[in-house]
């Protein structure tokens, strides 16, 4: 079916998607409506659970076979891919449109050299010769700034950085030169340089290309950087959609206006202590040190780093993937031994302990980690993770009573210490992580991205409950993340990383309105800006000063 020459390249009216579910039916998406006009771009923008990835799943048919009941009209260059063909489908997917994933490292076979999926991929869509589809595979890694990319094709993804990785998705997408991409959270998990050259890259692919883009996103700033019109989605409906500038910057519905309330900012005010640190630092490193490996295959992940932690202080920790932010932060309480300088806590030197001696402050040193998926064990209920780490002294009654109790207190009901993880959202799992953290009463909390992959009204909810816990038991926290904006919201102080070693730190006010150091400068000059004309005056900026790809 070819499509008339006026048609949009994408027409969906009407589009309701229903999962069956043994509580019974969920609909995901209802009776939403769409059209997005070659070479545009259409962000999707939506809270955890909204249906911005159903629809975007919807455009390629990507719901045959599921269960899901799927009605209305998809219309994809004519083609609709709930009841084409195969033939039709397998032409659609890859050759007119194709997916950029979240999660690279799951979207790539490990066991393959990156050019030779991407091959694979050209040759399923054109008759051409290995030879001939290696050398494509060589050309589109060139073109999303691949350093020597007939190289860097025969390594397997392990050997790609996060970004680079992400560009290689890309890669594979625009082997066959789709008309429409669509790309679902594409810059979720990268710090915010990278997040910066895939957004441009994103952006000048379009602008040669004429290929549409629909961008699933819940990052507003994202949004403002890359599309033309947004439509704001929750449970499933459209909220609101209009061009990027008016809806960013005069919502008319109030749930926009709540969402962009939620999202964190550059030029918000500078968090203040609610009373000046006094006294001997609760945390202290002088000059940490950490080398992985030994002799000439050493490695220094980090490199005489020097900070303070006073209670009920919070201390930023930012810095690009592979600074070196986790491998410090595990050494302040002790996951890692360092390998170099002191750790003091409490005025006593504990870097050097051995695990005899160190054991009794383990409950006092805990650590919340960014992925609580991975760190609760799926066959536990959260009752039973979060007793784990309660006091021994406790009989069985009174640990449940503290579990119910420590629910309540980070905002869950505390009737669900029986149910596992998978029964929970992804913002309830990490307040499931923060309770089982509290549950040791520990005096000092690192907390290691703890909301990177969380939507922003969940983001604020979680760093709100961090600050009245922190008022409430007196914490010292460490809050390590790569997005600046939320590190502006919840720190006192903050320290920035590169290379492994810490080059600027101090009152955030201070750090953030005044930076010293060229890559402080640099790191926030990539945050991405709400202001749409802001964007692309950064976007030019960038592109005349460009970083190196190979991050």
């Amino acid at each position: 079916m070819t499509p008339a020459p006026d048609r949009p390249l994408v027409e969906v009216r009407d589009l309701t998607v229903e999962f069956a579910t043994a509580d019974g039916t969920v609909r995901a998406v209802d009776r939403l409506s769409l059209t997005l006009e070659a070479g545009r771009a259409l962000a999707l923008v939506g809270e955890s659970g909204s249906g911005k990835s159903t629809v975007a799943a919807a455009l390629l048919g990507l719901h045959r076979g599921t269960g899901a009941r799927v009605t209305g009209t998809v219309l994809v260059d004519g083609t609709d891919p709930a009841t084409a063909p195969p033939a039709a489908l397998r032409r659609l997917r890859g050759g007119t449109a194709a997916m950029v994933f979240q999660d690279p490292l799951s979207a790539l076979d490990p066991h393959l050299a990156v050019g030779d999926q991407i091959a694979e991929v050209h040759r399923f869509h054109h008759r051409v010769s290995r030879r001939a589809a290696r050398a494509r595979a060589a050309e589109v890694l060139d073109r999303v700034g691949i350093p020597d990319a007939a190289r860097r094709a025969r390594s397997r993804p392990h050997e790609f950085s996060g970004g680079m990785r992400q560009r290689a998705l890309l890669a594979m997408a625009l082997a066959c030169d789709p008309r429409l991409l669509v790309a679902d959270e594409p810059t979720t998990a990268l710090d915010v340089t990278v997040q910066a050259q895939i957004l441009d890259l994103l952006h000048e692919l379009r602008h040669e290309t004429g290929t549409a883009l629909l961008l699933v996103t819940h990052d507003v700033g994202v949004a403002a950087e890359s599309a033309d019109e947004v439509l704001v989605m929750r449970h499933g409906r459209e909220v609101e959609r209009g061009p990027v500038a008016r809806v960013l910057g005069a919502p008319a519905a109030p749930y926009t206006r709540r969402l962009l309330d939620a999202v964190p900012r550059l030029d918000a005010p500078a968090r203040t202590p609610e009373a000046p640190p006094k006294g001997e630092p609760l945390l202290e490193a002088v000059a940490l040190r950490r080398e992985f490996g030994r002799g000439r295959k050493a490695v220094t992940a980090v490199a005489d780093a020097s900070l303070t932690l006073h209670a009920g202080e919070t201390l930023g920790l930012v810095g690009e993937s592979g600074s070196g932010k986790t491998t410090l932060g595990r050494m302040l309480v002790r996951l890692l031994d360092p390998t170099g300088g002191e750790l003091r806590y409490r005025g006593e030197e504990i870097g050097h302990l051995d695990e005899r001696r160190l054991r009794p402050l383990r409950r006092e040193l805990q650590l919340v980690f960014q992925d609580p998926a991975s760190s609760l064990n799926p066959r536990r209920t959260i009752g039973d993770s979060i007793a784990e780490f309660t006091p021994r002294s406790l009989d069985e009654t009174a640990t449940r009573a503290r579990v119910r109790d420590l629910l309540d207190r980070v905002g869950l009901d505390p009737g669900r210490l029986d149910a596992y993880p998978h029964e929970f959202s992804g913002g309830q799992r990490q307040r499931v992580g923060i309770a089982r953290a509290l549950a040791a009463e520990p005096r000092v909390i690192v907390c290691d991205e703890p909301v990177s992959a969380l939507d922003v009204t969940t983001q604020a909810q979680v760093t709100a409950l961090l600050a009245d816990l922190q008022a409430e038991l007196g914490l010292g926290l460490v809050f390590i993340a790569h997005d600046l904006a939320v590190v502006r919201r919840v720190s006192h102080r903050v320290a920035v990383m590169r290379a492994g070693r810490i080059v600027e730190q101090g009152d955030v006010a201070q750090v953030y309105d005044t930076p010293r150091d060229p890559y402080t400068r640099g790191l926030l000059a990539a945050v991405p800006a709400l202001d749409p004309a802001l964007a692309d005056e950064r976007r030019a900026r960038r592109a005349r000063h460009p970083e190196p790809a190979g991050v």
